[in-house]
């Protein structure tokens, strides 16, 4: 003779169950949406020695074309309106965005897509960083271009509240 199932043991089975569907939910919707937090390049450039804090800054991409870069005001603050403004020649380009990123530690997602300017090659957006309780912190600022061929991540550094 078969014993009955009692209530408790049917109800704590589909317990399991609902969190088991939860946790392989959510693990796919981060599979998903990881390239979100780490942008996605074909082509990453080293990291240039210019200081964004001081001056505007130059690069070479891979096609031969120039990228142009700049973040004011300079110094640059942090909980202020910043002008961020890419500007490029001899290289086609269809999007721009910059990942900003602290060096050493985790300050969230920013990343604000510049739009085109007229029909020319310069693309500006403004973004801001939040405050940092340790004072002075250093960032990095990586431009992402996409050029309808590639995605060339254009990595720069600064530093605020110095």
């Amino acid at each position: 003779m078969p014993f009955p199932m009692p209530f408790p043991m049917t109800k704590n089975l589909l317990l399991d169950a609902a969190i088991l569907l939860a946790i392989a939910i959510l693990g796919g919707l981060g599979y998903q949406l990881a390239p979100l937090l780490n942008p996605k390049a074909d082509i990453a450039l080293p990291l240039s020695g210019c200081n964004l804090d001081r001056q505007a800054c130059v690069a070479t991409l891979p096609d031969g074309g120039q990228l142009e870069f700049s973040i004011e005001p300079r110094p640059i603050p942090v909980l202020q309106t910043l002008q961020l403004q890419a500007s490029f020649q001899g290289t086609e380009v269809r999007k721009v965005e910059v990942d900003i990123t602290g060096s050493t530690m985790n300050m969230g997602y920013n990343r604000p897509r510049l739009e085109r300017q007229g029909g020319s090659e310069r693309f500006t957006a403004s973004a801001s960083l939040p405050v940092c309780i340790t004072g002075s912190m250093e960032w990095d600022a990586t431009v992402l271009v996409d050029t309808g061929k590639a995605v060339v991540a254009v990595p720069f550094r600064f530093v605020t509240g110095h």
